[in-house]
Parts: C-alpha cells; sequence; structure tokens
C-alpha cells in the first residue's frame, strides 16, 4: 500500500510538472486565469495526496507532527523575512535540512506547507503560490533524496545539492510566468506555434538575465554557505528530535 500511495504521489507530481513546462509544448495563448486555477487545484490535490503518504507512514508521532509545525512556521517566518532580499532567502535552509533529517515525503509536506502558511497569513496568496507550492515541496522531498543515497557524503552532497536546486527553482518559476512577464513583442518572447527549440533559446535567455545571474546565484550562494556552516549540526539535532 506505502508502494502505492507513492507512486500516485510521483504520477500527480510529473503531471504538475508537465504543467510548469505548459509554454515548451502547449499553445496557451490567454489561458492565464484558467492555468492558475488549474494549478490551485492541482496543488490541493497533491497536498491532500501528501498528507495521507505522509501521516500512513514516518510521521505517526506527537514529536514528528510537532517538528512539521515548528519547522513549516519557522520556514513561513525566514520567508517573509528574507524572501526579498536580493535573493538572499533563508527558507531553503529549513526545507533541504528538514529533508534530510526527517526524510523525503517529511520534506515534501514541509516544503508545501511553508509556503501555504505564509502565503495565508502573511499575504501574497495568488496564482503563483500553486506553483510555489509545488516547486518548494520538491526541494525538501529531493534533499530527503540526496541525504538517503549520498549518506557518508552528506553535507557535501547537500550543499551541492543546494546550488543546483536554488538554479533549478528559479529556472522553474520562470517557465510558466514566462509568456506573461515579458510580453508579445519582444525578442525573447514566447511564440505560439514556434519549434521547441526556439521558446526554449527565448525562455533561457529571459532566465539569464531576469534572476539566474543575479537572485538566483545569491541564494544558491547563501544555501550553500549555511548548509556547510549549519547543516551537520542541525541535521543531527532533529535526527535525535524525531525519536
Amino acid at each position: 500500500m506505502n508502494r502505492i500511495r507513492a507512486i500516485v504521489l510521483t504520477l500527480l507530481s510529473l503531471s504538475a510538472l508537465a504543467v510548469f513546462f505548459w509554454p515548451l509544448w502547449f499553445d496557451a495563448t490567454g489561458i492565464e486565469e484558467s492555468l492558475a486555477g488549474s494549478l490551485a487545484v492541482i496543488a490541493a490535490i497533491v497536498l491532500a495526496a501528501a498528507t495521507f503518504v505522509v501521516f500512513d507512514g514516518d510521521l505517526v508521532g506527537p514529536k514528528q507532527l510537532a517538528l512539521l509545525g515548528l519547522l513549516a512556521a519557522l520556514g513561513a517566518a525566514l520567508r517573509v523575512a528574507t524572501g526579498g532580499t536580493g535573493g538572499f532567502e533563508l527558507v531553503f535552509l529549513v526545507m533541504i535540512i528538514g529533508g534530510a533529517a526527517l526524510g523525503v515525503r517529511f520534506g515534501f509536506l514541509l516544503g508545501a506547507l511553508t509556503i501555504l502558511v505564509s502565503s495565508i497569513f502573511f499575504g501574497g496568496f495568488g496564482p503563483w503560490s500553486a506553483f510555489q507550492i509545488f516547486a518548494t515541496a520538491w526541494v525538501g522531498a529531493g534533499a530527503g533524496i540526496v541525504s538517503r543515497k549520498l549518506a557518508s557524503w552528506r553535507i557535501p552532497a547537500l550543499a551541492t545539492y543546494g546550488v543546483l536546486a536554488s538554479y533549478l527553482f528559479g529556472l522553474i518559476m520562470n517557465l510558466w510566468f514566462w509568456p506573461f512577464a515579458v510580453g508579445p513583442t519582444t525578442s525573447i518572447s514566447y511564440v505560439p506555434g514556434a519549434t521547441l527549440g526556439e521558446n526554449l533559446l527565448s525562455f533561457l535567455t529571459y532566465s539569464l538575465l531576469s534572476s539566474t545571474l543575479t537572485w538566483d546565484t545569491v541564494r544558491a550562494l547563501s544555501v550553500a554557505a549555511g548548509l556547510v556552516v549549519f547543516g551537520r549540526p542541525l541535521i543531527r539535532t532533529l535526527e535525535r528530535a524525531k525519536l
């Protein structure tokens, strides 16, 4: 049964990933509101599925639930406090450390709940929120996978993962919004009906200029540095706390 639930959650995530990539495979001219509404529905479905998966397995005791609530609240506060500081986003440290210490499913739900809590209680809930929920949940889940697969090199591996995740997060968050961000008349605009290569080149140019060289790089360096300095003691503390 656990395997079936894991497969279902994976399929839901892959479906969400396909929606992120809509500009590269689907002519969606004029459906911004429809797209946003669809993603909100998908986000709710994935959150519900993730909740069943998590509570059925590892998160069954009061300590684990308390840790989830504490870390989600901490992540939400850090997101609000540092989210607009030129890419210096400490919320990613919480996601990666939580996922590395407490597992893939915990990391997924921690990322999703952090965005949900911060959006609801601190404002900023909009069409982008569903995308942020998925992307941040994947960051937390990925940290759990890296920690499990590369346990003997955990901190260097997580620091490297933090860099990659920071850049990939920026890319995937840019992708869904790119057609609306630059308009239809620039040299790097989304062109309905254009080839995959043409639209991909335009998107990568847009992303490079808008965030990869600035916000995403600051995020990548700050996350990697934070994991190198604080990762080991914080992960050990969380691992002891869950017992």
